[in-house]
C-alpha cells in the first residue's frame, strides 16, 4: 500500500472510529485472539481459594502486552464433557489448565489435538506433546517432613491433598520417604480435598485412629487451617502438642502462624502464560516442562517440642 492510501484509510479510520470486527477478522485469521484458563473445579472453590486468584494474577500479568482475550472456564464436576467440546471446537487459540484432576481428561484431549496448551501443575499422564509448568512437589514434602523431624516430632501423621492429583501425589511421597529414612512409621495418613472443609473431617479421622500423634504434615495451607481447628476444638495447642506444617504460602491466616513451603503460584502461572504465548508464535516449539523450587517458611506452628 502506497503512503497517500494508507494515509486515506488510517484518515478514514478516524472519522468513522472503526474498529475491526473481531468475528469477522477470525474467519480470516482462523484465530479468535482468545485463550482459555480452564479451572476443573466447584465455583466456590474458584472463589475462595487463594491459589486461583494467584493464578489468575500470574496469567493476566504474562498477557498484558498482548491483545490476547482471557476467558475464564470453570469445568465443574461432571461437566467435564462439555469443556471437551468446547476447547475442541475452536472458540479460543490456546488455553492454560489448572489443578488438573485424573478423570477431567483435558491431558488426552490436548495432547491428541492440536491447540496449543500449557498445564500448571503437571498432569498426572505425561502424554505426548504435553506442557507444564510445576513446583518440585516431592522435593518439598520431603524438605516438610525433614523440618519437622528436626522439630524433635517423632509420631507424625498426615494428611494428604487428592490423590487424583500430581501435587498430592508427590507431596506424600516425599514425606514417607524421608520418614521413612529417618526410621519413623508412616502409617497415620489420611488424604482431603484441598479445602478446609473436608480437612477439618480427614483431621477428625487421624485423631480418632493416631491420638499419640505429636505432629501433622499438611498437603496445603487450607488443609493445615482445617487441621488447626481440629486440634484446637480438641484442647491440644499449636505447637506444644502438636506441631502444624502446610504447603503454599498464600497468606492464610493462623495462631499460632502458620511454618509451610512456598508454591510460587503467580511466577508458574505467568511462565505458563509466556510460555504458551511463545507456542502460539510457533507451534514447533517442543514440549517444555519447567519447574520451581519450594522455599520453607519458618513460623510458630512448628517451634521446637518442649523437653
Amino acid at each position: 500500500m502506497s503512503a497517500a492510501a494508507q494515509a486515506a484509510v488510517d484518515k478514514a479510520i478516524a472519522e468513522l472510529s472503526y474498529t475491526p470486527n473481531r468475528a469477522a477478522r477470525s474467519l480470516v485469521t482462523r484465530r479468535t485472539d482468545s485463550i482459555a484458563l480452564v479451572i476443573p473445579e466447584p465455583d466456590e472453590r474458584v472463589l475462595t481459594d487463594p491459589f486461583f486468584s494467584a493464578t489468575l494474577n500470574g496469567l493476566s500479568s504474562a498477557l498484558a502486552s498482548s491483545d490476547l482475550q482471557l476467558v475464564l472456564i470453570i469445568a465443574r464436576p461432571g461437566e467435564s464433557d462439555r469443556t471437551r467440546r468446547y476447547l475442541r471446537n475452536g472458540h479460543v487459540d490456546g488455553a492454560v489448565v489448572v489443578s488438573h484432576h485424573e478423570a477431567d481428561r483435558l491431558d488426552t484431549l490436548l495432547a491428541e489435538s492440536r491447540l496449543p496448551a500449557v498445564f500448571v501443575g503437571r498432569p498426572l499422564n505425561e502424554i505426548g506433546r504435553l506442557n507444564y509448568v510445576d513446583v518440585d512437589n516431592y522435593g518439598g514434602g520431603r524438605l516438610a517432613a525433614e523440618h519437622i523431624v528436626a522439630t524433635g516430632r517423632t509420631r507424625i501423621g498426615m494428611i494428604a491433598g487428592p490423590q487424583d492429583m500430581a501435587a498430592g501425589r508427590d507431596r506424600l511421597r516425599g514425606w514417607k520417604d524421608m520418614l521413612t529414612e529417618h526410621g519413623l512409621a508412616t502409617d497415620a495418613v489420611e488424604t482431603s480435598d484441598f479445602t478446609t472443609v473436608t480437612a477439618i473431617e480427614a483431621t477428625q479421622r487421624l485423631l480418632d485412629k493416631h491420638p499419640d500423634i505429636d505432629a501433622i504434615i499438611a498437603g496445603s495451607d487450607l488443609i493445615a487451617v482445617g487441621a488447626i481447628n481440629v486440634l484446637r476444638e480438641r484442647g491440644l495447642s499449636v505447637p506444644d502438642d502438636v506441631a502444624v506444617i502446610g504447603f503454599d504460602n498464600l497468606g492464610v491466616s493462623t495462631s499460632p502462624a502458620l511454618t509451610t513451603l512456598t508454591n510460587p503460584v503467580v511466577a508458574m502461572a505467568r511462565t505458563a502464560g509466556q510460555l504458551l504465548l511463545e507456542i502460539l508464535e510457533d507451534d514447533d516449539v517442543e514440549p517444555q516442562h519447567k519447574q520451581f523450587s519450594p522455599d520453607l517458611v519458618v513460623r510458630g506452628s512448628t517451634a521446637p517440642a518442649k523437653g
